[in-house]
């Protein structure tokens, strides 16, 4: 029989279809069985309006080795002449989409761009359908080696149905194709792409697909271990989840939601390294293993799953188009995680701050980036340690709060036992107030800003007006200075490369001096952006603070400016103050000399 064109184009069109919408070989029996499935489900349609149409339904794998031929074969709705003309005639002419239109039906048909058929010649040299439609008597056989065209003709099929023979490329050094005869080849691309299939799919008798997928299960008809038996089977992990979050999600766009909370961060989480994103199927189509647009950031630790029948996909489906309902889904399962970790913080509050010590500071992040665009949601999932070592929240700071007081107050270092000893939380403690100790990195990045919780603002036990001082010593503070003005003037000279000012303060008690800043940089920022390439050399302007009461700054103001002890006792007190603070000294040994010699 004569050759036949084919209708659309050329060549080069299959070529670049082939080579370039494709990246990924072995995706040619994902879409082949996905036309099977569209198929079956359109005879399913036909025989709810014709019980003769009505058959138990099935996709099967025939491998031919010694023929070097695969046969993928569905016993659906089938083609006659005029429909294999038209839809394998012409490429990019879908007769699921045709179908679709025609019936007005809003069933999951996923071949809906007619060009999944055409990736078997990326691993076949030449491919054979053989069909007959259900309720017809007559078959055909369409056969095609490429580019170059296709023929049609008459045969014999006893039953209803497609058959689509691929006849395998030789092996070469980019590909072994006799792969795809291989039983265990077989069977892992079932698993991996078309295992929620929901027609059985049959090689020598056996059902490699599950049909039925976990996520669209109810959640009481699910155990845990088969939750935690998916989770670790799909994301290689050894223990069970922290968490599982699953949901049918219905309203202006519909998907199923199966996601997973690990019970450690891996080691790379934290780093460029790490590769956000949760799988995303179509109709139980696996269409990623990996999309990162689902996912923010913030929420990057979370594994799992959506599958959605609302998804717009490119002609290849490996591909999403950046449309509405992806950003619908993307916003929606955002908003729906949140929720889920609020409803885990408030349930389950040991398992909570467990998940908390591994990935609490990706929700810090999430709330401190973009300028604290999802600050008011992520606040109250947000845990900080307090003075007693207790993870506590806003909302659980502002209900214990003292009367009369104003503020959160907070304190930075490197550790909370560290932050505990400082010299300016002595006096918050003896009023009985909470510190929340900010021992992280970017803790006081988040807590400035966020700014306030329920109008209450955030303080640093620091901060030269922090509400601990009354009144009363503030004045008699001011007269102090101005007594001993020329002690602190002769100290700020002593001291001109290494702090902007000199000044006494009404907060210390036992200690007789401290550090702090005058700028909404704290010395603890400092230390943190100094850590960062390109920062070492920044310089927030110090403040040398001392306590008056203190029997050191008596022995200080008893010595002349001028005499050499008095420097002396001005660089051993900046450099008590540097240790106070888990700063570096400038001189260890000029300091030990110093100590030796005022002893």
């Amino acid at each position: 029989m004569a050759k036949k064109q084919f209708k659309a184009e050329s060549k080069k069109l299959l070529d670049l279809m082939v080579n370039s919408i494709y990246t990924n070989r072995e995706i040619f029996l994902r879409e082949l069985i996905s036309n099977c499935s569209d198929a079956i489900d359109k005879r399913h349609f036909m025989s709810l309006t014709d019980s003769s149409l009505a058959a138990d339904f099935y996709i099967e794998l025939v491998p031919d080795k010694e023929a070097r031929t695969l046969t993928v074969r569905d016993n659906g709705c089938g083609m006659d002449k005029d429909e294999m003309e038209n839809n394998l005639g012409t490429i990019a002419k879908s007769g699921t989409l045709e179908f679709k239109e025609k019936q007005k039906t809003d069933e999951n048909l996923i071949g809906q761009f007619g060009v999944g058929f055409y990736s078997a010649f990326m691993v076949a040299d030449k491919v054979t359908v053989i069909s007959r439609k259900a309720g017809g008597a007559e078959a055909n056989k369409w056969v095609s080696e490429g580019a170059d065209g296709y023929s049609v003709s008459p045969c014999e099929k006893a039953d209803a149905g497609t058959d689509i023979i691929l006849h395998l490329k030789p092996n070469d050094e980019d590909c072994e194709y006799g792969e795809f005869l291989e039983e265990y080849t077989l069977t892992r691309l079932i698993k991996k792409y078309s295992d929620y299939i929901r027609y059985p799919i049959k090689l020598g008798g056996k059902t490699l697909n599950g049909m039925v997928p976990l996520w669209r299960k109810r959640k009481s008809e699910v155990k845990d271990e088969e939750y935690s038996q998916f989770y670790k089977d799909k994301f290689y992990d050894y223990q069970d989840p922290a968490k599982v979050f699953a949901a049918q999600v219905e309203g202006s766009i519909n998907y199923s939601m199966l996601v997973f909370v690990p019970q450690k961060a891996p080691l790379n989480y934290y780093s460029r390294d790490y590769k956000k994103g949760i799988a995303l199927y179509s109709g139980g189509v696996l269409i990623t293993e990996s999309c990162s647009d689902l996912i923010p950031d913030y929420l990057g630790f979370v594994k799992g799953l959506i599958d959605s029948p609302d998804i717009s996909l490119n002609i290849s489906r490996e591909l999403l188009q950046k449309d509405r309902q992806l950003r619908a889904i993307a916003i929606s399962l955002e908003k729906k995680i949140r929720g889920e970790l609020g409803k885990w913080l408030k349930a389950d509050r040991e398992g909570y701050e467990k998940m908390y010590v591994e990935y609490g500071n990706s929700l810090k992040i999430g709330a401190y980036d973009n300028f604290g665009a999802k600050k008011d949601e992520l606040k109250d999932l947000l845990l900080f340690e307090n003075n007693d070592g207790k993870l506590v929240t806003f909302s659980e700071y502002v209900s214990r709060m003292k009367e009369g007081q104003d503020n959160i107050y907070y304190a930075s270092g490197v550790s909370a036992d560290a932050i505990k000893t400082l010299p300016q939380v002595e006096m918050f403690l003896e009023k009985g107030y909470e510190i929340l100790c900010l021992k992280d990195g970017i803790d006081e990045f988040v807590v400035k800003m966020i700014e306030n919780y329920n109008d209450k603002k955030f303080v640093s036990v620091a901060d030269k007006n922090a509400a601990a001082v009354s009144d009363e010593q503030k004045a008699e503070l001011d007269k102090k200075s101005g007594d001993f003005g020329a002690v602190l003037g002769k100290m700020k000279e002593l001291l001109k490369n290494k702090v902007n000012d000199v000044r006494l303060t009404a907060r210390l008690k036992s200690a007789a001096v401290c550090l702090t800043s005058d700028g909404e940089i704290s010395l603890e920022m400092e230390r943190v952006l100094r850590s960062m390439p390109g920062n070492e050399k920044i310089n927030i302007g110090r403040v040398l603070e001392l306590n008056p009461e203190h029997e050191a700054f008596g022995k200080l103001v008893s010595i002349d400016v001028n005499d050499e002890k008095f420097a002396d006792y001005t660089s051993v007190l900046y450099n008590a103050a540097l240790l106070q603070e888990n700063l570096p000294i400038d001189d260890s040994a000029a300091l030990a000399s110093l100590i030796v010699k005022l002893l």
